[in-house]
């Protein structure tokens, strides 16, 4: 089948906004669940009917506060359903709104609200209000409203409430929707920032209609009721792009998970047919049940030699290169194996799990589709308005595949990875210098990634430009690659080398605590603490040891020499990690300085 190019894309979304989308999803499918959320044991939901009447009377009450078209309207709200109702409300203004992380401080917000001039926000409880309303942050003169979604007899009496919205008078969402341009902003994506001040990337109505479509067609067997969660920040453009956006256009019913440690527990509930997630949601995954085999040593073993015998056959089938007996003999295991795992994880109905945001261990790769869920690995950055390359149906280990479509890729001389396509964002909100420098004159975009590109057009990573490891020998690193296989060790859950300007590489790590309890109760340790156990001489012997198995595979130049081991996690939207658990590469700097130090004394 012929892909579609950027052109046949942009001429197939022509006129269409992201309002004008939900309105069409209401027209044809008005009384299908849009949203769903767990109300005790129950789920429960909304249509796509029961939104749109919400966000007509949210959008009324939000002009009645003076929100206007051009205005931002900035939005601190967890997987909730009231954001979805939030968002198109916001947009059926003309104003545009904008997401900002649950766990920003009164000082972040202050700067996203004074960066976009926001004349309105919407805060889901107290504690988010407070940090709008801090009187230690920078003022915030252009903010004239605040909202709360869910208010308490202790809220702030200043606050507009929710429910004195939902009392408006609906507006006309159709003759909101006639208003909207493709061109009039649709969001603005403030990038988490693993290096300084967070960057507003500015998406319009066509790059999110346009990417949709592309998503529409690269994926292939969407289908209208397609149950997904919701549960990473809504402030990312992956999740934005998947259940919002996707939701509302590809007609998926979107199950909001508020809080992220609670997926496994959803996904058991849901059980759904496509699933986005970051690679530290799977690595927790896969070790939960690497524990629960771990009870029967025996199960555990067999599983162990079923997944390596099932790693190829399943690579074949892929392919299209598997033999009769080949795939009789997936079958038997899936049977007598995987089925059970599956339907243990709540992932007996997956069609489609994605992994983004951060790379992927090819080894965790392999143990998923091993076991029959269809892992691929998606690449893409806000800039993007998420996708630039995903081949759901063929993934090849260790790239993320091929262009979406419409989207085209290259390298310059330097590997660095540049795209072009409807999905490229407009500009950087109040910052033409930065803009100027990442879109060039011919439209494509420098991603800041080094990549190579195989003969079948798959893309690899290899790393970011600006974060590669230049060694005191001149030898230029890839830190990802070897976190990656530190992370491979069974007792090690995180991982961050260092190496730049020094005479060899090495590393910090985390225990992965469920797998050195394992460990502990192996070796007669069980009585140890998780902080004892990142002290005693027998673990670290075993992490050095194991260490030294890893590094087999690289030269001796890029081999990690030395880890320094440690007990307490690094957690999401902190100085150690952005909300989707990338590195902040600076903060770890800065954070181990001693211990990094102590590694090349």
């Amino acid at each position: 089948m012929a892909v579609s190019t950027d052109e046949e894309l942009r001429e197939l979304v022509k006129g269409r906004t992201v309002l004008s989308e939900f309105l069409n999803t209401v027209d044809e499918v008005g009384s299908q669940v849009a949203v769903r959320w767990l109300e005790g044991d129950d789920l429960v939901g909304w249509t796509f009917d029961e939104i749109a009447a919400q966000a007509a009377r949210v959008a009324q009450g939000l002009k009645d506060l003076g929100v206007k078209p051009g205005d931002f309207v900035v939005m601190m709200l967890r997987n909730i359903a009231e954001f979805h109702v939030a968002d198109l409300a916001v947009l059926a203004t003309g104003a545009t709104p904008v997401s900002i992380y649950n766990s920003s401080s009164p000082e972040q917000i202050s700067y996203i609200v004074n960066h976009c001039g926001a004349t309105a926000a919407i805060a889901e409880d107290d504690g988010f209000l407070e940090r709008f309303l801090n009187p230690a942050a920078t003022p915030t003169p252009s903010l004239a409203s605040v909202v709360i979604v869910k208010p308490t007899e202790s809220t702030a009496e200043q606050a507009v409430r929710w429910s004195d919205l939902l009392a408006s008078e609906p507006l006309d969402l159709r003759d909101a929707a006639a208003a909207l341009s493709p061109s009039d902003i649709a969001t603005v994506i403030y990038t988490s920032g693993t290096t300084g001040s967070p960057k507003g990337v500015v998406l319009d109505h066509e790059n999110i209609c346009w990417t949709v479509e592309s998503l529409r067609e690269t994926v292939g067997t969407i289908r209208p009721g397609w149950k997904t969660i919701s549960y990473l920040p809504m402030a990312h453009v992956a999740e934005r792009a998947v259940s919002h956006y996707g939701g509302m256009m590809l007609r998926m019913e979107v199950t909001c998970c508020p809080d992220m440690n609670s997926i496994a527990a959803y996904a058991g509930k849901v059980r759904p047919n496509m699933l986005f997630g970051v690679p530290r949601v799977f690595e927790k995954i896969h070790a939960g049940i690497t524990a629960v085999l771990a009870a029967d040593p025996d199960k555990a073993t067999k599983v162990a030699e079923a997944v390596e015998a099932a790693i190829p056959l399943r690579e074949k089938m892929t392919w299209g290169t598997a033999t009769e007996e080949d795939i009789a003999t997936y079958e038997f295991l899936d049977a007598v194996a995987f089925s059970t795992i599956r339907e243990l994880l709540g992932m007996d109905e997956l069609e489609l799990m994605v992994s983004g945001a951060a790379p992927l261990n090819p080894d965790l790769f392999s143990w998923f589709r091993a076991i029959g869920i269809p892992l691929s690995e998606i690449y893409g950055m806000s800039e993007s308005c998420g996708p630039i390359t995903f081949s759901p149906h063929k993934p090849l280990v260790g790239t993320v595949g091929t262009p979406c479509a419409g989207v085209s890729i290259k390298l310059d001389p330097d590997g660095e990875v540049l795209f072009s396509g409807g999905n490229v964002f407009k500009r950087y909100l109040n910052d033409e210098a930065n803009t100027v420098e990442t879109i060039d004159a011919d439209g494509w975009v420098h991603t800041g990634d080094i990549g190579e590109i195989d003969e079948h057009g798959y893309l690899r990573i290899v790393d970011r430009k600006k974060e590669l490891i230049i060694t005191a020998g001149g030898k230029n690193i890839s830190p990802s690659n070897l976190e990656n296989a530190l992370k491979s060790i069974p007792v090690i859950g995180q991982a961050f080398a260092v190496g730049d300007g020094r005479p060899f590489v090495a590393a910090i790590v985390v225990l992965d605590h469920a797998n050195a309890d394992l460990w502990a109760a192996a070796h007669g340790k069980g009585h140890l603490t998780i902080d004892q156990l990142a002290e005693d001489p027998e673990l670290l012997a075993h992490v050095d040891e194991e260490v030294k198995h890893a590094m087999t595979k690289f030269n001796a130049a890029e081999r990690v020499k030395k880890v320094k081991v440690l007990h307490e996690e690094w957690m999401p939207d902190t100085d150690l990690m952005t909300p989707t658990q990338k590195l902040k590469r600076r903060g770890l700097r800065v954070a181990f300085a001693n211990e990094i130090e102590a590694l090349y004394a």
